[in-house]
């Protein structure tokens, strides 16, 4: 369950700054339909025979097809749910032998882990097929005070002025952000920008820079309609 140092979350920000992890989330065709036949024979080329990660495939096709027509705080507590049920929390290292690696939602259904990045990631993407516009989210670097470790949750506006709503691995309750006071925000990014805490000014231009558009390229592969951002 642990995240990481929080120096890290210092160098990611500096790296924003210097365009090294500034990637764009606008992601025209997020909301294209997902064949997921062809993605689940992709995963099993890839992977071989997936035991239960294909039933972790099909219950996230499920999810999908039965929520696209409902509330939007109902997606958001079932995506929530869902991934924070179905993922156990493992850091990179162990789980991709890398310091840093940002595994798609099928990875990470695949290996049934992931870190706090793979969990906002696949929430992000889940509820942006669901049909929630990108401004509504915000995927948001934050210290874990009682950690005092770097840390990633995804977090929801209903509009632009209103208190972000905190989707989070570590507590199962969808709470606004006001009383999740163990979390520092360092800065948010979504499709239009990269945001400091407490500002809904765009502080820099989100730009197709290379980790987000790999994210991409690897979910293009599976078989997503995924646009270049």
């Amino acid at each position: 369950m642990q995240p990481r140092v929080f120096n890290r979350a210092s160098q990611y920000l500096g790296l924003l700054w210097l365009g090294g992890l500034v990637f764009a989330l606008g992601i025209a065709t997020a909301v294209a339909n997902w064949d997921f036949a062809l993605i689940i024979q992709n995963a099993q080329s890839r992977y071989g025979a997936l035991g239960p990660a294909e039933q972790r495939l099909q219950q996230w096709q499920q999810l999908i097809e039965s929520n696209l027509n409902t509330p939007e705080s109902q997606q958001l507590e079932t995506v929530n749910r869902f991934f924070n049920k179905q993922l156990r929390f493992t850091d990179d290292r162990r789980n991709w032998r890398q310091a840093d690696y940002w595994a798609t939602p099928v990875e990470s259904l695949v290996k049934g882990a992931g870190d706090c990045e793979d969990y906002s990631i696949a929430k992000y993407f889940t509820l942006r097929r669901l049909g929630i516009p990108s401004e509504k989210l915000r995927i948001t670097y934050v210290k874990a005070l009682q950690q005092n470790q770097a840390h990633m949750v995804l977090t929801y506006y209903s509009s632009p002025s209103s208190e972000p709503l905190v989707l989070d691995n570590l507590i199962g309750e969808i709470r606004p952000a006001s009383q999740r006071k163990d979390l520092l925000p360092v800065y948010a990014f979504n499709a239009e920008g990269v945001y400091l805490p407490g500002s809904n000014s765009m502080k820099s231009d989100t730009k197709k820079l290379s980790r987000w558009q790999e994210l991409l390229k690897k979910m293009r592969a599976e078989g997503f309609a995924i646009g270049e951002g």
